[in-house]
């Protein structure tokens, strides 16, 4: 009976003993490999390629994004199937053929579905805080955006930082930038297609942000711009500097003393083409993403923050940025709509809303002619600029962020449709084309007169000032002959130069077209 006993318990102890040991030996061993998804799996078209976006119409369409090397690409929409091979660096790339407008449908990359895709035209917007502010921000103290944004438009999208596209009701609306938003809106209105805005704007920004080193490099007026600046000027500054910086721990040990308020370390100064940022670095952000998406064209509100490119100005800091954008997107020269700067500044055709609402008042002549316009008319010149266009801004209000964000849009949407879409639509007032001379008088030629030229506010047309060879100018009395205006002074009896609303603030200039539309200032002495 005991070895009985003695055998069932040796048995029982061994039983127990290895399964011990196989116990150990899972738990001792490495865990199982992951399984390894599939390659195509890993397929990543860019982001700005989502559920919900429009494409371009009428143009080439490419389609790109990341994949494992050499895994085959098929993209399908419609009855077109283009197929491509992921590079070395895993990146590929597919262009479909030019579309017709259409939608809502499904694109097919692979085994991925995008669904709600739309066929239409898209716009980029771009530059500082009004265009980067968005609808939320401004519908409380512009009723007509706020009648906008509350309703759902299934045929306009967004985008931002070419992120994923999201679609248009209230919350969706809220989100994205008022001006882009209010110009998108009443752009699709017009022309009854699908629209797509994507845009890519941060506050406070200067225009050398968003160019790249390359771009302002290879910009042969800007860099001809920058080699007339005498380095002489650095030199100079470079010594005030020097002798400042030695000065300066003496100034902020006297602070300290009399509790007085620290002087500032002083800054070393810039050589032409130098930036105290780093240049294109928003570009390169919030752009970049979107370079090369199928386009219509851009509209840029900026120029409050200048170009932070030391010597260089607004004009030709515009021309690198607008000639290295189209390089970059290899669209041609696409249509790029600007936002005139500085905002405001004039009055109004009339004070009703929705669009005048905001105008400042008539005011009249000061008693000296201006000579502040030298900004005003840099950023004027940009239209100069092939397939470039301003949206005029004097009559919409003034502020830093001006209120008027319906106004913007629609403005800059009726420069879009004259321009972009060849609607029979005034979307400039009267621009300067030439000026005559004979018998002391000045007959000034405009184009984009409209149905006729107009003065409006006062009892008479005013803010014209003429000078002779000395340039020493005089208010002009200014009276409209069909499609000219002829000035006179009996201060300038040989008149050779022209100037009218040159200066920031112009609320006394009251020159428009029949439309309702201002003059856009000019002079002819530079």
């Amino acid at each position: 009976m005991k070895s009985q006993l003695l055998a069932s318990s040796l048995a029982l102890s061994f039983a127990l003993l290895t399964g011990f040991v196989a116990l150990s030996a899972v738990v001792a061993a490495d865990p199982a490999p992951a399984p390894v998804p599939p390659a195509a799996s890993l397929l990543k078209p860019a982001a700005v390629f989502s559920d919900h976006m429009v494409l371009q119409r009428g143009r080439p369409v490419p389609i790109w994004g990341a994949a494992p090397p050499d895994l085959k690409i098929t993209v399908t929409f419609r009855d077109q199937v283009k197929t491509a091979t992921a590079a070395a660096d895993g990146s590929w790339k597919v262009i479909l053929d030019p579309l017709q407008v259409g939608g809502p449908e499904e694109l097919k990359i692979n085994e991925l579905t995008l669904t709600d895709v739309l066929v239409g035209d898209v716009w980029v917007g771009s530059g500082q805080s009004n265009m980067a502010m968005n609808v939320s921000s401004y519908v409380k103290g512009d009723p007509v955006l706020a009648k906008l944004a509350a309703e759902t438009y299934p045929q306009v999208r967004f985008s931002a930082n070419g992120g994923a596209w999201w679609t248009s009701d209230d919350k969706g609306n809220a989100r994205i930038s008022a001006t882009l938003f209010a110009f998108g809106v009443y752009l699709h209105k017009e022309i009854n297609v699908p629209v797509g805005l994507m845009v890519g704007a941060v506050g406070g920004t200067p225009s050398g942000f968003w160019l790249t080193e390359d771009m302002l490099k290879s910009d042969a007026a800007a860099q001809a711009s920058l080699a007339k600046i005498p380095l002489s000027n650095f030199d100079e500054l470079k010594k005030k500097y020097e002798s400042d910086l030695a000065a300066w721990p003496e100034a902020v040990a006297k602070a300290k003393e009399t509790h007085a308020k620290e002087p500032k370390k002083p800054t070393p100064p810039l050589r032409p083409g130098e930036s105290t940022g780093v240049i294109g670095n928003l570009f390169e952000k919030h752009v970049r993403p979107m370079v090369g998406y199928a386009i219509t064209g851009v509209l840029w509100d900026q120029g409050e923050s200048g170009t932070n490119i030391s010597g260089l100005d607004q004009y030709h800091a515009m021309g690198a940025l607008i000639g290295g954008w189209r390089k970059l997107w290899g669209q041609g020269e696409f249509p790029f709509i600007y936002i005139q700067k500085p905002t405001g500044g004039g009055c109004g055709w009339d004070a009703a809303p929705p669009r005048n609402g905001f105008s400042e008042a008539f005011s009249p002549l000061p008693a000296a002619v201006p000579n502040d316009g030298e900004y005003l008319e840099t950023h004027i010149r940009i239209m100069t600029y092939p397939n470039t266009a301003m949206t005029i801004s004097s009559d919409l209000g003034a502020a830093l962020h001006p209120p008027n964000k319906s106004g913007y849009g629609q403005r800059s949407a009726e420069v879009a449709l004259g321009l972009v879409y060849g609607k029979k639509i005034a979307y400039y007032g009267p621009m300067y084309a030439a000026h005559t001379v004979a018998d002391g008088k000045v007959t000034v030629t405009f184009s984009h007169v409209g149905t006729g030229l107009a003065f409006k506010n006062g009892d008479k047309l005013q803010g014209f000032a003429i000078a002779g060879e000395d340039k020493a100018f005089q208010w002009a009395d200014a009276v409209i002959a069909g499609e000219t205006v002829v000035l006179s002074s009996s201060k300038v009896t040989k008149p050779v130069h022209v100037r009218y609303a040159w200066s920031g603030k112009r609320t006394w200039a009251n020159l428009f077209s029949q439309d309702g539309l201002p003059a856009i200032p000019f002079r002819t002495d530079r």
